[in-house]
Parts: C-alpha cells; structure tokens; sequence
C-alpha cells in the first residue's frame, strides 16, 4: 500500500481491519434499529474500501488525503441510504456513490474551465447513473439517459467526454527499454502543415467580422458556451444568435474555397 498509508484523524488506515459479511449485516440491523455506535464501525471497517477505489486516482491530485476525506463522505452516504432488501453486497452499492463524490470533487478543483450548461448536464446524468446503479447494479444505457433527460445522445456523450479528465502532454505511453515515447510525440503540429497565405486570409477574414460576430464566435467556439448562454450576455434572442453564428461562419468559408 506504501503511499496510500495515510493517516487520518490519528488512525494508521495500513492497520484497519475489514468486516466479515456477517458482521457487516449484524451491523447494519444494528445502525438501523437506532445504535450509532454500529455506524461508525461499519465507517471504520469500510475505510479500506475508499482507500483501494483512491489507487486509480494517484496521479491526478498531489494530495491524496483530501481525496480520502471526500471518499469517506460517500461511504457515509452510502451506509446511512444502503437498504438490506436490496440484495446486494454493500461494497457493490457504495461504490459508484464514493467514486460519484470523488469525481465531482475533482472536476470542481480542475483549473479547466467547463462551460455551465455542459457541467449541469453532466452532473444529471451522473446523478441518474449513480441511482440506476444503485436500484439496477448495472450502468444504464446512453438511449436511458438521453430520454430520461430529454436530450440526445450526442449531448450525453459530449457532457461526459468534456469533463473526462486532461492527460499530460508528457504523458509516457511506451517504452521498450530505450527512448520513452510521449504523448507529444505522436501530436500532429498541423499548424506547420497549413500555408502560410491561408493562415493569413482567415485572420484577415476574422478582421473583416464586427465585434459581436468575432465575440460569438470566441465564445462558441473557444470558451465552448452554449447559444443560449451568449444570449443570455448579450441580452439578445438565441435565434440571433444562431444567425450571426452562420453569417460568420459563411464568410469564413469563403475565405478558404
């Protein structure tokens, strides 16, 4: 375990013991017939759960005992909700709700900026997994989600690929005893590909917009915000929108024909 032997609230989490699926279940009638003793050895005995879900975790965040605590609170969550009508074993229901807290933890620490709309629907649709999980044991279908939430499939796939975690450029991805090959190196520079007259037609062309045209399109397409969104800043319609986003984009293309 090494690095992961951290102690928290003067517990060495190395030495904790696990619970048998028998003390586990005595517990539980325990916890819930009032005894609040029984809830803190089921934490206890639960902590070695959080701490193996943590491994996956040891490159994404310089302090691991912050991830511990947010693991514990969805461990909490899930002993004080856990029914043992469910006829699941505990660790099967608590698991995707201590990775569901740990997640968003780290998606709202990331110094990337996501757009709000895009993070809202993200955070239904894991809220909808984790209760699916929780009922089903078995992730639901994007077709599920989407007619759950009443939107496609696309913007399913798209929230959740937006808030997938950022990989180094200097990230090792082989290695067979000599050079260690990074990511970088298999990045294509396709700027150095584009001619040089082109590049600067489109800025040309960038200059030729109005302010609010070149604003629109900074903010759909670099800042990543929806349409309603700009709308919503610049106290126009989103049908405006719309409009000045195509006028925009078709005098570009006219540009690059």
């Amino acid at each position: 375990m090494g690095k992961y032997q951290v102690e928290i609230t003067g517990i060495q989490t190395s030495n904790l013991k696990s619970l048998s699926a028998d003390e586990m279940k005595q517990l539980f009638i325990q916890y819930q017939n009032g005894d609040s003793f029984a809830r803190d050895l089921l934490i206890e005995g639960n902590l070695k759960l959080v701490l193996s879900i943590l491994k996956r975790f040891s490159n994404k965040t310089d302090n691991l005992d912050d991830l511990f605590q947010i693991g514990c609170v969805g461990l909490i969550k899930a002993i004080d909700h856990f029914d043992l009508s469910y006829d699941v074993k505990f660790s099967t229901y608590a698991v995707p709700m201590i990775l569901g807290e740990v997640k968003r933890y780290i998606r709202d620490n990331n110094t990337i900026r996501i757009s709000r709309s895009l993070k809202d629907i993200a955070y239904k649709i894991y809220h909808l997994k984790e209760k699916y999980y929780s009922i089903y044991g078995i992730e639901p279908s994007p077709s599920f989600l989407a007619e759950q939430l009443g939107i496609s499939e696309f913007d399913i796939s798209n929230a959740m690929i937006a808030l997938k975690d950022p990989v180094s450029m200097y990230e090792p991805i082989y290695n067979d005893g000599g050079d260690t090959i990074y990511l970088y190196d298999q990045i294509e520079d396709k700027k150095s590909n584009l001619n040089f007259s082109n590049q600067l037609a489109i800025e040309n062309a960038m200059e030729d917009l109005n302010t609010r045209e070149r604003h629109i399109l900074d903010e759909r397409f670099v800042m990543g915000k929806s349409q309603m969104e700009i709308a919503n800043e610049l106290n126009i319609s989103q049908a405006q929108v719309s409009r000045l986003e195509k006028k925009a984009i078709q005098q570009l293309k006219k540009v690059l024909k």
